[in-house]
C-alpha cells in the first residue's frame, strides 16, 4: 500500500444536497424521514483525487462535446494500472470499453444465453443482477453462501459443491463477486480456482464483478479472476474506476475477454459503442494516471474507520453482529437477534438510529435479518451517530452548511 499519505482531508464534510445525489437528494423518498444519515447507496462522501477535478475542469473549457473516442492512453492507463497493482498484463485488443457492468451484464445475458436458461447468483448479492435476470426472462439460481461462526467472527465461504450441482443442471452463467458486495469477502486463490474448475467441466460462462478491487484492506490481496484463467476460459471481467475513485456517475466501465471467441461474440452486439461520453474518458484516463497516492490514502483511512466503527457497533448495538469486510466499503450487520421482520428492522434503524441503510433483504432471501451499511463517509459523523442514534450535525468553514438529508 505505501507509505501513509497524510495530505488528503476524509474528515471534511462536503454539502452533496442539491448535486440531485440518489443517496442524499433521494433519502426523503426513501425512507420517509428527513433526519436520517443516508448510508445506503456505495457512493464515497469523499472528493475524489484533485487531478481528476482538474482533467475535468481542462476538457470542460472546450464548448463543443460531441461524440468521442477512446484514444490510446485511455486504454494504456488501464493496461499500466492492471500491470501495477496486480501484476495482470493486458493488450488493447481484450479490453472492451462499455456503458456501466450492469449493462454489460445484460449484453451477457443476451448473448449467451436464451430466455428460461439458468443464471447463477451467489446469495446474498447486489439486488440489480437479479433484477436483470428476471427482466431479461432468464431463471436466477441461487448458491448460497455459508456463514459460518470462526473463534467468534463471522465469516462467509463459497458453497462449492452446491455451484457444481447448480451448474451440472444446466446453468449458463456464474455472477462472481470479487470482492463481494454486501458481504466483503476478497476471494483466496484456492477457492477462485475451484470456481474455474467447475466452470470448464461444465461450459459455464464467468461474469467476474470486478468494480470494487482496488477497495482491499491492507492485510488482504485481490487476485484478478483473469490472472488465473486460461486462454480459453469462458471468462468477462469487469472493472472499473467508478468505485475506486468515486465517479460511478460517470458510467463507463471496461470489460476484459481473454477468450477469442467470447470476446468476438460480446463484439458482435457492441458494433455501435464505439463512442463515450467525453467527460468518463477524461476522469477514466486522469484515475488511473494519478489516482494511486489518493487510493493508498484514502484505504488507510477506511482501515481506521473500520475498526473504530466496529469497535462502536459492538459498543452501541450489542445485539448487531458485524462482518468485518476484507474489501469494499461496505459493513455487512446480522440483525437477526433483534427478532425483526425484515420491514420492521428497517423501521428500527431509521427511526430510532436515524440511519438509512440497506435492509438484506433486497440482496436476496439470505440477507434476511440483515443490513449494509457504508462506512465511507466523515468518520466522526457515522461514530456519533452510532453512539447516540442521533447524526451529529457539522459546521464547515465554507458558507454551505453541512445538511443531513
Amino acid at each position: 500500500m505505501g507509505a501513509p499519505v497524510l495530505n488528503f482531508d476524509f474528515d471534511q464534510p462536503l454539502d452533496r444536497t442539491g448535486t440531485h445525489s440518489l443517496k442524499w437528494d433521494g433519502c426523503l423518498s426513501r425512507f420517509g424521514n428527513h433526519d436520517v444519515l443516508p448510508l445506503w447507496v456505495a457512493d464515497m462522501d469523499f472528493p475524489g483525487p484533485l487531478q481528476v477535478t482538474e482533467a475535468l475542469i481542462a476538457r470542460a473549457k472546450h464548448p463543443i462535446y460531441g461524440y468521442t473516442i477512446a484514444h490510446q492512453g485511455v486504454y494504456d492507463s488501464l493496461i499500466n494500472w492492471t500491470q501495477d497493482q496486480f501484476d495482470l498484463s493486458l493488450q488493447r485488443d481484450q479490453i472492451l470499453l462499455a456503458p456501466g457492468v450492469l449493462a454489460s451484464f445484460r449484453m451477457a445475458l443476451q448473448t449467451f444465453t436464451a430466455p428460461g436458461d439458468g443464471v447463477i447468483l451467489q446469495t446474498p448479492l447486489y439486488a440489480p443482477f437479479q433484477l436483470a435476470i428476471h427482466a431479461n426472462g432468464r431463471v436466477p439460481v441461487e448458491n448460497s453462501l455459508v456463514l459460518e461462526n470462526i473463534d467468534g467472527h463471522l465469516h462467509y465461504r463459497m458453497n462449492l459443491p452446491h455451484l457444481e450441482q447448480c451448474a451440472a443442471l444446466g446453468a449458463k452463467i456464474l455472477v462472481l463477486c470479487s470482492p463481494h458486495n454486501p458481504v466483503g469477502r476478497v476471494w483466496q486463490q484456492d477457492e477462485l480456482q475451484a470456481v474455474l474448475e467447475i466452470a470448464r467441466r461444465y461450459q459455464l460462462l464467468i461474469f467476474s464483478d470486478e468494480i470494487h478491487a482496488d477497495l482491499i484492506y491492507p492485510e488482504f490481496r485481490h487476485i484478478p479472476l483473469a490472472q488465473l484463467a486460461r486462454e480459453d476460459d469462458r471468462l468477462i471481467m469487469a472493472v472499473s474506476p467508478g468505485k475506486t475513485f468515486n465517479q460511478p456517475g460517470l458510467g463507463l466501465a471496461a470489460l476484459i475477454i481473454m477468450n477469442d471467441e467470447t470476446r468476438a461474440r460480446m463484439l458482435s452486439v457492441m458494433t455501435d459503442m464505439t463512442t463515450h461520453n467525453p467527460f468518463s474518458l477524461t476522469a477514466w484516463e486522469a484515475a488511473y494516471r494519478h489516482g494511486t497516492t489518493w487510493r493508498n490514502a484514502l484505504m488507510l483511512y477506511l482501515r481506521d474507520s473500520r475498526e473504530q466503527i466496529l469497535h462502536a457497533i459492538h459498543q452501541h448495538w450489542p445485539l448487531v453482529r458485524p462482518i468485518s469486510p476484507q474489501g469494499t466499503v461496505l459493513i455487512w450487520l446480522d440483525c437477526r437477534a433483534y427478532g425483526l421482520d425484515d420491514r420492521a428492522l428497517q423501521a428500527l434503524f431509521v427511526e430510532t438510529y436515524h440511519l438509512g441503510l440497506s435492509p438484506g433483504i433486497q440482496f436476496g432471501h439470505a440477507g434476511s435479518g440483515f443490513m449494509r451499511l457504508n462506512l465511507a463517509t466523515p468518520r466522526q459523523r457515522l461514530l456519533a451517530a452510532i453512539a447516540t442514534g442521533k447524526p451529529r450535525q457539522f459546521q464547515q468553514a465554507s458558507p454551505h452548511s453541512q445538511t443531513l438529508c
